[in-house]
């Protein structure tokens, strides 16, 4: 019998086999962002930077980060100088990334339209925003991927200035790497600033940061309540996505390595706790052989305690009926990363309503996503995949409306416009169209 209970010391054990439908979403553990707690602290640090500046943003570097800090902002020097320190080998491999990323997100790019009906002629004008602030994880590990993968969608929809904020080490530096991919995707400044202060910071504007238009970047649940504020505030634009801690729902049966399953299970609890990391599968020996090689690989990974703080709270070894009961699974939880990592895997993704990204067969393993596959590895998590996609070139830009009437258009609709108008009890609207026809009333 495969009762419910842990595998080992790393994943919890859920059978929900017979469970369909709303029975089979009672039964899904989801993450938990803490309550009320990590919204209160952000908003406390929110306020203290909107009113106090670039002295709140130092008092919360020492007090989170145990750096002091002088200038906030990183010289656009030492940017160059790491894109010459780093070793030739991550140069290429930064610069093949950012070339795969910038050339996927050109296909984005969507040409003004004009369109006429009736003698009204309606332009779509796209404008990208001025400024955009781009966040970057650091403290458990340094990602200079996330870099290209936020500031060259930015620069490919033509925003003119882009910001970085990237928590700094214990040395009160940036990491080195993270610079280096900064200067390759033509990041303008960089401050080595992190946390919920970082959002404050670009979202109000200090005494030495700027206010930008919009904010994107994935952190941890702190960033991203904190991005969801600011945004309620109206005072900044963020995508609806909810980029918060990484997330993997991997569907295997018995035609894969169970070696291959069980490190894609792993791959994105490295990133840290409060995540998630599910095997889902129809085999109990496919579960059983999973979650053995999961344990071997955590209890020799560097990164072990990462990883066993995420699969303490969010991994799981599912078991299902079959094929369309792992995908309701998956479409339930929405993941940020969902592999398919089973025969079939191209037939189900037509039964895939609910991911950020989809990685489909035993040789799309999410990592190339994290890399060099081309769309931003920024996903939307913690459900948000039901409502939100991934990071693109349409979050930094506007769509403005051009419409334009000649005289004979205008007649043609001023007595829908008059009638509706009037309908809504709004006299001066009704006129507007009267007049120029004109009638008096």
């Amino acid at each position: 019998m495969w009762a419910a209970g842990t595998i080992g010391r790393m994943l919890s054990r859920l059978d929900l086999r017979g469970a369909t439908g709303a029975g089979l979403r009672s039964r899904l553990p989801r993450p938990d962002q803490g309550g009320a707690a990590p919204v209160d602290a952000v908003r406390e640090i929110l306020a203290e930077v909107r009113k106090r500046g670039d002295a709140a943003v130092r008092e919360y570097t020492e007090r989170f980060d145990r750096v002091v800090l002088d200038d906030l902002r990183v010289p656009a020097a030492e940017l160059r100088a790491a894109l010459e320190a780093i070793p030739p080998a991550l140069r290429s491999a930064l610069e093949q990334a950012a070339d795969s990323v910038e050339a996927y997100h050109r296909h984005q790019i969507r040409p003004e339209t004009r369109h006429e009906r009736n003698g009204v002629v309606v332009r779509e004008l796209r404008r990208a925003v001025d400024r955009a602030g781009a966040y970057v994880p650091g403290g458990r590990a340094g990602y200079p991927s996330t870099v290209l993968m936020t500031a060259i969608p930015a620069r490919v929809a033509g925003v003119a200035e882009v910001v970085l904020c990237v928590p700094p080490g214990p040395d009160g530096r940036v990491f080195g790497p993270t610079l280096a991919a900064a200067a390759i995707a033509g990041v303008d400044e960089v401050y080595r600033i992190g946390g919920a202060q970082a959002v404050g910071a670009m979202a109000y504007g200090t005494e030495s940061v700027a206010a930008v238009d919009v904010i994107v970047g994935p952190g941890n649940v702190y960033v991203a309540i904190a991005k969801r504020e600011v945004a309620a505030e109206g005072v900044v634009g963020v995508p609806a996505a909810f980029a918060g801690p990484s997330e993997v729902v991997v569907v295997a049966d018995g035609s894969v390595p169970a070696a291959w399953a069980a490190v894609d299970v792993v791959v994105q609890a490295e990133h840290g706790p409060d995540g998630l990391a599910w095997l889902v599968t129809w085999e109990e020996a496919v579960a059983d052989a999973v979650v053995a090689e999961v344990t071997r690989l955590v209890e020799a990974s560097p990164r072990r305690s990462d990883i066993e703080a995420t699969l303490a709270d969010g991994g799981y070894a599912v078991l299902v009926d079959g094929p369309e009961a792992a995908l309701e699974v998956a479409n339930a939880i929405a993941p940020e990363h969902l592999q398919l990592m089973c025969e079939g895997a191209e037939a189900m993704l037509a039964g895939v309503r609910h991911a950020g990204a989809v990685f489909t067969g035993p040789w799309a393993p999410a990592s190339v996503g994290d890399y060099l596959a081309g769309p931003s590895h920024v996903l939307p998590t913690f459900g948000s995949a039901r409502f939100a996609g991934g990071l693109q070139v349409a979050d930094f830009v506007r769509t403005i409306h051009a419409i334009t009437l000649d005289q004979d258009g205008l007649t043609a609709v001023a007595p829908a416009v008059a009638t509706l108008a009037l309908a809504e009890g709004l006299d001066a609207h009704a006129r507007s169209v009267e007049m120029r026809m004109g009638h008096r009333r």
